[in-house]
């Protein structure tokens, strides 16, 4: 019986079978040229222009190892916990695709760079630890295009622009249990490895690619089900829809009395399934052997030392340093690390303000909102980090009231001026003097008899309305709560 004629299992059938899921995930290492090769590995240009013998598999070229590769691998492996091996080696995984020129991929097998790590998650309520099986390094192939040309429908075409580029492929254990857990671990990963300097991780440009494994058993059983890999996953969108459709196929398949065939798949963005490509390879199936044109890999510690003094603070670290040293919520700790750029900008802002939880609102609100409506990059911010906090000073000292300073952001971010230069050319400095604004009461109150008889008479709601009053007679530049003390005492008195 096949998957076609099961359908998907609905949620109750579902619930009746635990997902066992485990990651492959590749990622290319930020450096300028290939990892055996001098060829640029740069995206966007025209294709096949960044190729040489290395990349073609012409007779006589031979590999050279890129030093800077091994040490954004390193880098890598030390962000997720894994322990470095100081002798790994090479491999030749033999299989025969278009892109693939030499007939074989150099990658590593039985002597990984790295091995035995972890990372911790949060999904929704749950935390857990993810094992890590190994990381090891290995080049990218090239990329098949099947359609854009006028003659896709006949022939299929080659770029072999990223053929060579430097990869780290990191498999997890299988250790997820859902497709939210799959895409918590996704994200923390590419975080880590940004945040270590190891990878830009732009999905959109195929620096960050997933396999996942999917296989489901009934629900306290502890025997590994059959597993399909889904190949080629570039969004967390898309991960999280495969594996939710896999997990339904699979297990209205096993109700169905049918059994899941281990095969590789592919994800259909268009419609949302999987369909099958391939049946699954077993390691022996590429034919691996030692690389005979490099020799072992040495990672010595002096080296390893230097890589990991060079590693900054990774997000779990800045996230408990936030909590702890700024007093922020956990939630807030999170938001303000889902970048490098936006952590440092609200640590540079916290130090302007003076007042680090007062400037973290400021940058998930008015900043963050901006931003994402101009579809702009904080790194690209028209208000700089230290502008933005002393708007906040100001506002926190009374300078400007709440009201004032959103309006004052407002223009500093159309015209990229500081705020005391808005301010000073626009006379939008928050009234604080007294006797200014005692005499404005006053006149609010003798134009307010009514108002004031029913405030007299019990009614004290309608101290906002005197306050509205004044607020609008001083163009919203009143110290909105010295206004209101004052109101209180004069009503009262």
């Amino acid at each position: 019986m096949s998957s076609l004629d099961a359908g998907l299992a609905d949620e109750a059938t579902i619930a009746r079978y635990e997902p066992v899921i485990g990651l492959e995930v590749h990622v290319q290492l930020k450096t300028k040229t290939k990892i055996f090769s001098h060829s640029s590995h740069a995206f966007g240009n025209a294709p096949n222009t960044q190729t040489d013998p290395v990349v073609l598999g012409l007779p006589g070229a031979l590999p050279v190892l890129n030093r800077e590769a091994v040490s954004l691998a390193v880098r890598a492996s030390l962000a997720i916990n894994c322990q470095v091996n100081r002798y790994s080696q090479f491999a030749r995984k033999n299989y025969f695709y278009p892109d693939l020129p030499k007939g074989y991929q150099i990658s590593q097998y039985d002597h990984p760079l790295a091995e035995h790590g972890w990372l911790d998650i949060q999904a929704g309520e749950l935390a857990k630890r993810i094992g890590i099986t190994r990381l090891h390094m290995e080049e990218d192939a090239g990329k098949t295009i099947h359609d854009g040309f006028p003659d896709s429908h006949r022939y299929s075409y080659v770029d072999l622009n990223r053929a060579g580029a430097p990869l780290c492929e990191i498999v997890s254990e299988p250790d997820l249990r859902s497709a939210d857990e799959a895409v918590a671990y996704l994200s923390e990963l590419k975080l880590l490895m940004q945040f270590a300097r190891a990878s830009d991780c732009d999905m959109e440009k195929g620096q960050l690619r997933c396999d996942a494994n999917v296989s489901v058993r009934l629900r306290g059983s502890d025997k590994f089900g059959t597993r399909c890999e889904i190949k080629n996953l570039n969004s967390f969108r898309f991960v999280k829809q495969a594996i939710q459709y896999e997990i339904a196929r699979q297990a209205a398949l096993l109700e169905a009395g049918g059994t899941v065939v281990q095969e590789t798949r592919l994800f259909n963005t268009s419609t949302g399934t999987t369909a099958g490509m391939r049946g699954k390879e077993d390691s022996h199936d590429y034919r691996y052997f030692p690389e005979p044109d490099l020799p072992p890999l040495i990672v010595e510690d002096e080296w390893l030392d230097a890589i990991r003094d060079e590693i900054p603070e990774l997000p779990p670290a800045m996230r408990k340093r936030f909590v702890e040293a700024y007093g922020l919520s956990e939630y807030d700790a999170k938001v303000l690390t889902l970048t490098a750029a936006t952590a440092a900008y609200f640590e540079a802002a916290a130090k302007a303000a003076g007042n680090p939880k007062i400037a973290s609102n400021w940058v998930q609100g008015e900043l963050m909102g901006a931003l994402n409506a101009a579809g702009t990059a904080i790194e690209d911010s028209p208000v700089g980090a230290a502008e933005l906090g002393e708007l906040v000073a100001l506002v926190n000292e009374g300078t400007l009231s709440g009201k004032l300073g959103k309006e004052v952001f407002a223009k500093m971010f159309e015209s990229g001026k500081t705020a005391p230069e808005i301010i000073e050319a626009e006379g939008l400095r928050q009234i604080s003097d007294t006797g200014e604004l005692d005499k404005i009461i006053s006149e609010v109150l003798a134009r307010s008899e009514r108002q004031v008889q029913q405030y007299r008479g019990g009614k004290t709601g309608v101290i906002g309305y005197f306050v509205g009053q004044v607020m609008k007679a001083t163009r919203g530049q009143a110290n909105p709560k010295l206004v209101n003390q004052m109101l209180r005492a004069a009503l009262d008195g």
